[in-house]
């Protein structure tokens, strides 16, 4: 495979898993005092289940980039006015704080979808050429 290929591989797969891990840091505010180990950890895995969701749609665009590229990119865009309207109304951010939060959360997820969507197009190249080589 040639280096730029590769690159598009593992570029959104990777970039996909530090976002992953970085919406997985947010389920440590369920450890609150005065909560037993089992409330706390109840908590915890409630949490972290848009995380279970997102990993099992990197699976899913590790096996198919076009379909999982597609899947990131209307997630990052679908969830933007949800999570910019709950900061502007229920935390009373300012507007710029709210597109700030909004671009933390959700430009990665538009970026790796974008580059699942990348990786899927060159490799179909890459396999169009060698096969028209093959045949040469």
């Amino acid at each position: 495979m040639e280096t730029t290929t590769k690159v598009f591989y593992w570029l959104p797969r990777i970039l996909c898993m530090a976002a992953i891990l970085f919406i997985s840091m947010f389920a440590a505010d369920a450890f609150e005092p005065g909560l037993t180990l089992q409330q706390q950890l109840a908590n915890f895995f409630m949490h972290l289940i848009p995380s279970f969701v997102l990993l099992a749609f990197l699976l899913v665009a590790w096996k198919w980039e076009l379909a999982g590229g597609i899947i990131f990119t209307l997630i990052g865009l679908g969830t933007t006015p949800f999570i910019f309207l709950l900061n502007y109304n229920r935390n009373h951010f300012a507007v710029g704080q709210c597109i700030g939060i909004v671009m933390m959360i959700n430009f990665p997820f538009i970026l790796v979808g974008i580059l699942f969507i990348v990786s899927h197009r060159l490799k179909r190249k890459y396999l169009i050429a060698n096969k028209e080589a093959v045949k040469e």
